[in-house]
């Protein structure tokens, strides 16, 4: 395993892009940041805190989270909003994203701030879908802490974090983009599940937070089958790319380290290719 880059507050919504490299966020520090195939760091964005999940949109740019959902081009563009919160109906944010095979966006939303304090005690969020007309929908509830969202192989299995509740649940998916009912996949033993990923062979890496020290791999059948660990007890993402997509990207805190600065990120290749996450092809409003 290598170290690739280090120094970040809280590093979350890894995404490759194959032009580029991998580009993540810090939450607490704000920004966006790529990191480059020769491992250089520069800048994406700068700034905006709070952004959980990213995603990349056919445009040319990059579907963020945060307060709102949002489209940010890399050329310094306009912003554009894409779906709102609203506090008064428990939703004061949203937190990580995926997309399906048609480009429609799976997020969720964050009942209370699971970072900044918001004087909100836990309260649960719902998971939306928007469609590539720009409409949007809620596909379930009652989800405490909204974490990451992967795709099986097929497309026919949504998995998706309970922080809180120390669970990874996974849905059946209808074409129409609906979900079924709620199941439980796994129950966390060590830390917290956070962000996840699927690989082409169907396991789960689920990236364990607060203590977890590192990714677990499920079996399809929700059996955990490997541990890999990290120096750091923030575990909180994960994402394949590099060559033939069969890299692991590891992302960290500084939670429960000695330093503020602490969040690394870690490579490891893993002989099985991740599923491709492909773009949002979302409507963009004018």
């Amino acid at each position: 395993m290598d170290k690739l880059t280090e120094g970040y507050g809280l590093i979350e919504g890894p995404v490759w892009d194959e032009s580029q490299g991998l580009i993540f966020s810090d939450v607490l520090l704000g920004g966006v940041y790529l990191l480059d195939k020769s491992g250089g760091v520069s800048s994406v964005f700068e700034h905006r805190r709070g952004i959980g999940g990213m995603a990349m949109h056919e445009a040319g740019g990059l579907i963020v989270t945060g307060r709102n959902v949002s489209y940010k081009p890399f050329d310094g563009g306009e912003t554009k909003l894409i779906l709102d919160r609203n506090p008064d109906a428990n939703n004061v944010g949203y937190n990580d994203l995926t997309t399906d095979r048609l480009g429609r966006i799976y997020v969720g939303s964050l009942g209370s701030s699971p970072v900044f304090d918001d004087g909100l005690g836990p309260t649960p969020g719902d998971l939306y879908f928007i469609d590539t007309d720009g409409s949007s929908k809620i596909v379930a509830k009652d989800i405490l802490l909204t974490n990451g969202l992967a795709f099986s192989p097929d497309g026919s299995v949504l998995y998706h974090s309970d922080s809180s509740r120390k669970l990874i649940n996974c849905y059946a998916v209808s074409e129409s983009g609906d979900l079924g009912r709620k199941q439980e996949f796994a129950v966390v033993a060590n830390g917290v599940p956070d962000g996840l990923v699927v690989s082409e062979d169907g396991r789960v890496w689920v990236a364990l937070a607060g203590g977890g020290h590192g990714v677990a791999v499920f079996e399809p059948g929700g059996r955990e089958t490997e541990m890999i660990k990290i120096p750091q007890p923030m575990c909180t993402s994960v994402c394949f790319g590099g060559e033939n997509m069969e890299s692991l990207f590891i992302v960290s805190g500084s939670d429960g380290s000695n330093s503020k600065t602490a969040g690394a990120i870690y490579k490891i290749d893993v002989g099985v290719a991740g599923c491709p996450v492909i773009p949002a092809k979302i409507d963009l409003p004018d």
